[in-house]
């Protein structure tokens, strides 16, 4: 599972960032590298988070604004 969210960026004002639920053995260097040769520029993810789980819904929907709130409350 992945799910990219905005994070704040001082120079940017918001970039894309990905938590990725790993499944095997890869590195944040190497997705940020795969994404980039298949996105647009301004679409390259710039900071990936490695998780256990992303938060979801019942009905399996992933909970982005839960990722965005704990986004937030990691840069205060």
């Amino acid at each position: 599972d992945v799910a990219v969210i905005p994070s704040p960026d001082e120079e940017a004002g918001e970039v894309p960032k990905a938590f990725v639920v790993k499944k095997a053995e890869i590195t944040a260097e190497e997705l940020q590298e795969w994404v980039a040769s298949h996105v647009a520029p301004h679409k390259k993810i710039r900071r990936v988070e490695f998780v256990e789980q992303i938060p979801k819904s019942a009905s399996g929907k992933i909970l982005r604004r839960v990722l965005v709130e704990q986004e937030r409350m990691a840069r205060l």
